[in-house]
């Protein structure tokens, strides 16, 4: 498991993002090297999973909204004295599910939070519910309906960009934070 965050040029904050090479190209770099992994390596490193049953789930989202209107309030989940103190859901942010095993659209209707994905992990790796923190235990759904395992796997469509990996490899500019707020 790996988490792959970008430098503040790269990521898709405004103040940070340089619109001809940042955070959707960087993402689309990122996808394209693991998808492609088999091809590239030469078979010998298969991260999509086309040659075995292990495969990777690439699990994409933002850490704010960014700003833009959202219809729908935010749900409030307690008063801060009884049960889940100070922490409440804000606006949604955008998530994105990309495997070999997810169906290329799918449009969930159940509440997602960061938690979710703490909860895949550790329904993915054998670890209790709540284990993983706060963030976890109160979330009430994990990410396996994105996933059917029974399907044969998906092969991999690369991700249309005009920069690719060694762009990111070899940029020289300067590395910021991608949030310092």
């Amino acid at each position: 498991m790996s988490w792959v965050i970008p430098t503040g040029e790269n990521s898709d904050h405004p103040s940070h993002s340089d619109p001809a090479a940042g955070g959707p190209e960087w993402v689309a770099s990122i996808v394209n090297a693991l998808g492609k992994s088999w091809e590239a390596s030469g078979h010998r490193c298969d991260y999509w999973g086309n040659n075995s049953n292990d495969t990777t789930a690439i699990i994409i989202t933002w850490d704010d909204w960014g700003g833009f209107y959202d219809h729908r309030k935010p749900p409030f989940l307690s008063v801060p004295s009884e049960g889940q103190g100070d922490y409440q859901y804000g606006f949604r942010v955008p998530m994105l599910v990309v495997s070999a095993y997810t169906n290329p659209t799918i449009d969930s209707a159940n509440q997602y939070d960061f938690g979710s994905i703490l909860r895949f992990i550790e329904q993915n790796y054998g670890l209790g519910e709540g284990a993983l923190g706060l963030a976890d235990a109160r979330s009430h759904t994990d990410l396996t309906s994105f996933f059917n395992l029974q399907q044969k796997p998906l092969p991999f469509v690369p991700v249309a960009s005009p920069l690719g990996a060694d762009f990111f490899i070899n940029d020289k500019r300067p590395m910021e934070p991608p949030d310092d707020d």
